[in-house]
């Protein structure tokens, strides 16, 4: 489903990502562990045209998606969200939707039919799989920031993406918006058939989800394995966990 080959991205002598390799498997779901700074946004940035990374080159299902535009990239079955939320906050969580997808079947110029008349039915069934129905006339910047969170991911589910890729899906949430989040992620995943790609820095979240990780460190991926093969290796216990290899914690 990706492939990325020696992806690398230098900030005028900075190198916050170097020599990346790493290939996803269609239906994976794959996480990118790592703590703050260690690259993670700058890394999805890089796959979804933000930047241009300075090295290295990407595949989606066989085709170079390096150098595409974030458009070009959502339209060939990739969608994205962001660590801080961008959604339209004084629009309703239904007319969220509803723009998402307008702006996906380009209807966003079409002068002879009123845009609130449009795709209701499609908004109201993407709005009852992110379990956001009874909130679908709020007003989307005064829900609290998991419910907005559950909004941005319909957002991104309006494209259809074969491929999700999540920036730190549960970053600033309550523990029990974290454990709601993470089972709603994981039942959209297997219910879409969705290729999944999320950075996260809990570790707990990472092993309800996911089926390998991989961990970033100042730029490098140190590790790639199951949550167990890479729980259990020696260079993550020393860098990422503070641990000797031989510590029992």
């Amino acid at each position: 489903m990706l492939k990325i080959e020696n992806l690398g991205m230098n900030f005028s002598g900075f190198q916050a990502l170097n020599g990346i390799n790493l290939e996803l498997q269609e239906g994976e779901k794959h996480a990118i562990l790592g703590p703050n700074g260690a690259g993670k946004t700058t890394f999805f940035n890089c796959l979804t045209g933000q930047l241009y990374p300075t090295d290295g080159v990407t595949h989606y299902k066989g085709k170079k998606i390096t150098g595409l535009t974030p458009s070009r990239i959502v339209n060939r079955g990739i969608a994205r969200s962001f660590q801080r939320i961008n959604i339209y906050p004084k629009l309703s969580v239904f007319e969220n939707v509803q723009v998402a997808l307008i702006a996906d079947k380009k209807m966003m110029f079409n002068l002879f039919r009123p845009g609130a008349a449009l795709f209701r039915d499609e908004t109201a069934r993407m709005l009852e799989l992110v379990n956001l129905t009874d909130e679908a006339d709020e007003t989307a910047g005064l829900m609290s920031y998991g419910k907005q969170k559950q909004l941005e991911l319909a957002i991104a589910l309006s494209s259809e993406p074969d491929l999700l890729l999540l920036d730190e899906p549960t970053a600033g949430m309550s523990p029990q918006e974290t454990m709601d989040s993470i089972a709603l992620i994981g039942e959209i995943a297997s219910k879409r058939k969705l290729t999944l790609l999320f950075t996260e820095h809990d570790m707990e979240v990472v092993f309800a989800i996911a089926d390998r990780m991989s961990v970033l460190h100042h730029g490098e991926l140190i590790a790639t394995g199951s949550p167990d093969e890479v729980r259990n290796n020696e260079e993550v216990r020393r860098i990422y966990l503070g641990e000797h290899a031989d510590d029992a914690a």
